[in-house]
Parts: C-alpha cells; structure tokens; sequence
C-alpha cells in the first residue's frame, strides 16, 4: 500500500543543506518517480486494492452504526469513528491513486489512517471498564476503579493521539525532508507510548480474568447483581458472570493483539529510514496492506462479531447511570448524616432543659 512519501528528499533543487532532487513531467494518473520532488506517493497507489479496502472498511462502519442503534450502546461511537476514519481515509487514497499530484488527498488519507487505529483503542479501554462495573462485586481490579479504568485509559490514549498526530502533519507531502524526519521520530515516540499504556492495561485484564475464574470457582454467575446489607448502607454484591463473558474478554485481547502488530509494524517502517536499499517496506504496498489495515479490519470484524452490547446489559451496564446513581446515593447519606446530627443536638438540648 502507498503511503505519502516521507523519503528524505529536499523540496527544492537550490537546497545546499539537503540532497537534491528535480521535478518530473507526471504520468496520466500524475505518477512520478519516488526520488521527484513532487513526489506524493513513496510507491504509485494501486487503484482497485484501495477500492476493495475502501468497501471493507465501510461495511464494518455500517454495520458498527447498526448494532450501536440495536444494542443501545452509545459509547460505541468512537468504534464507529475509528471505521470512518479509515473508510475516508481509503478513499481519499482511492482517488488519490488518480490524482497523484494532489497533496490535499494525499495529506488527508496518511493523517487519518496514522490515528483512526486509536480509536479502537479507546473503544477496548471503554468496554473493559464496563466489564469491571458490571462483572466484578466490589466494581474494580487491583485498587483501580472501574470508572478510573475508563478515565485514565482514554486520557493516556488521547494523550497518544495528540503526540501521534503531531508526527502525522509533519511528515505530510509538501513539507522539507528535515521536517518530515523530526514529524517520524515524533509519531515513533506517540505509538511507543501508545505501546506502553497497552501493556500496562493488559496486566489490569490478566487482574480481571484471574478474578472472574474465581468467583466462577466460588459460585455459579449471572448478569444479574442484588445488593447485599443495603440498609446500613454496605455495597457488597452478590455479582454473577455473565454468560460469555469470557469471549468478550478473549475478543477484547485479540484486538489489542492486533494494535499491537500493527505499532510494532509501524515502528520497524519508520526506525528503518528511507533508504529503498537498507528497507524496503515504505516501497511496497502489500506490507502496509497486510501488516496495518489488514489488523485494522480483524479488529473491527471481531468487535462486530462478538459485540460488547451482547454482553454488558441490563440496568447497571452504564457507567453513566451508576455515577449518577452514586451521587444520588452519597447525598442521601450526608443528608441523614446532617438529619442525624441535628436530631443529636435537639436531643442533648432537650436533656439539658428536662436536667434544669
């Protein structure tokens, strides 16, 4: 697959700096060669391969859109974005691949398909903290919160996205070949760290399965939850495993299996240089193919196939419900907090009157 070209070529023939390269007469779709200076493209972009993929990718968004609407989902949102992303994206390279001199198609399908990958990876962080709320009794893994899971993975994802997107429009077409190698080591470090979260949250997962096997192990499971001593105010559950928990949970690691090929592909690509000699993978479509948009397409396949809306349900499946639900249940209690001591001081008050 084509990617817009990051060779480390100068924009100019003047420049002293930087090797020089010279602007070739383009071809009926505005191919040129890759050292041209208005070269877009690191490898002419196949035509019907972006086409297919285009196709795929908007499948999956379609039917993201529908089971969003089916299974009331409405964090689904950011898969569905992640598909779009990469549907635009693939179709701006569509026609790029017949338009090769524009640089406004060019920049747009290497932006987006630098960062849709994201988020997919803020859907999985999004998913699992509801697996905690609604799966595990005391509504967390290790001492971390289910909705602190949410807030501190989708943080460290947005923070990613920033960074990431920052190396994306430096290395654009357009831009000096100085520029485009400070944008490379940038988005190397913005998928690094992207890596890093991912390992962190894995071990939180490996938490939570060890959990759940347990409490399989200590009492059959279901969805359902019923609060144990709610009178004086204990929140201890008697929480059940939901029926195919577990294969959402092994759906959940198999995307991450796939992100995770798709940084190490991407960190290899771009800590390996330009030089068509020394690595070649920039130079040909099918690595980009087969090692980022193929695992792109498994994710959002499996995640269609094995959905989090089949399997979180029923009334304590929102994150948002049960915040509010927690808010209203600490201001009942400061209230008969407050009711309480008020009846103190109006007992110790009349104590004092009888005494006299």
């Amino acid at each position: 697959m084509a990617t817009p070209t990051t060779h480390l070529a100068p924009t100019s023939a003047t420049s002293t700096a930087e090797p020089t390269c010279t602007t070739a007469v383009p071809g009926k779709y505005g191919e040129v060669p890759i050292i041209a200076c208005n070269s877009n493209y690191n490898a002419i972009p196949a035509f019907i391969p972006a086409v297919v993929v285009t196709i795929l990718f908007g499948v999956l968004t379609l039917i993201h859109i529908i089971e969003a609407f089916i299974f009331k989902k409405g964090y689904a949102w950011v898969l569905i974005m992640a598909a779009a992303w990469e549907t635009i994206a693939f179709a701006f390279h569509t026609v790029g691949a017949h338009n090769q001199q524009n640089v406004t198609f060019a920049t747009i399908w290497q932006i987006l398909f630098l960062l849709s990958p994201l988020w997919i990876n803020a859907f999985v962080y999004m998913t699992f903290a509801r697996m905690v709320h609604v799966y595990i009794p005391d509504r967390k893994v290790w001492i971390v919160k289910a909705s602190q899971v949410s807030k501190l993975f989708v943080l460290a994802d947005i923070l990613s996205f920033i960074v990431q997107a920052s190396g994306g429009v430096l290395v654009s077409p357009g831009v000096s070949a100085s520029t485009q190698e400070i944008g490379m080591h940038i988005y190397e470090g913005g998928i690094g760290l992207q890596e890093v979260f991912i390992l962190c949250f894995i071990g939180l997962m490996i938490a939570f399965h060890r959990r759940i096997n347990k409490l399989n192990k200590e009492r059959p499971l279901q969805p359902e939850e019923v609060n144990l001593n709610s009178a004086n105010g204990d929140d201890r559950r008697e929480t059940e495993r939901p029926r195919g928990a577990l294969a959402l949970l092994y759906a959940l690691y198999a995307v991450l299996a796939f992100i995770t090929m798709r940084i190490i592909f991407r960190l290899v690509d771009f800590l390996g240089g330009r030089d068509p000699d020394t690595n070649p993978i920039p130079y040909h479509e099918y690595y980009f193919y087969s090692l980022d948009a193929f695992p792109m397409l498994a994710a959002l396949l499996i995640l269609a196939i094995v959905h989090p809306g089949r399997f979180i349900t029923g009334p304590n499946s929102s994150l948002r419900d049960a915040k509010k639900e927690e808010k209203k249940v600490k201001k009942a209690e400061k209230k008969a907090v407050k009711e309480q001591k008020k009846a103190d001081k109006e007992a110790k008050r009349l104590g004092a009157y009888g005494q006299v």
